[in-house]
């Protein structure tokens, strides 16, 4: 009856391609979420999420909402900050508006985002000058 859905969306979320929770097209949830595993959003979400497995925005997904989860995939849109302790990336129908932390930053072609970014799990190092020398 349920199969795998051939719209999966890449990147981190895609390992063994399991969705533990799906939050449809028609739904619309407001306040806080919070949850393991995977979750794929293709519906409404306003609030909070603090999530400790990944999650995926698909690309009819609106999320009004600030995102906390290990690895985070954007094909719709997100007003709201999102910390991903792993990877966040933003597809080409991505659109993000709000600072982002991550401990990698994928921003593919197409995609939109506005705000600042910061690099997290990596200690700052000066950049070097032309040439290779400091």
């Amino acid at each position: 009856m349920f199969s795998a859905r051939k719209d999966a969306l890449p990147g981190p979320i895609s390992g063994d391609g399991r969705v533990d929770t799906i939050i449809g097209k028609e739904t619309e949830v407001k306040g806080t979420v919070t949850s393991a595993g995977v979750i794929r959003i293709d519906g409404k979400v306003e609030g909070e999420i603090i999530h400790k497995g990944d999650i995926a925005v698909g690309e009819t997904g609106l999320v009004t909402a600030n995102i906390k989860a290990r690895n985070v995939a954007v094909g719709g849109t997100v007003n709201g900050n999102v910390e991903a302790a792993g990877k966040l990336e933003l597809l080409p129908t991505a659109r993000v508006v709000g600072d982002v932390k991550a401990g990698s930053l994928v921003i593919s072609e197409g995609a939109y985002f506005k705000g600042h970014s910061d690099m997290t799990g990596r200690e700052e190092r000066p950049a070097k000058p032309p040439g290779g020398k400091s």
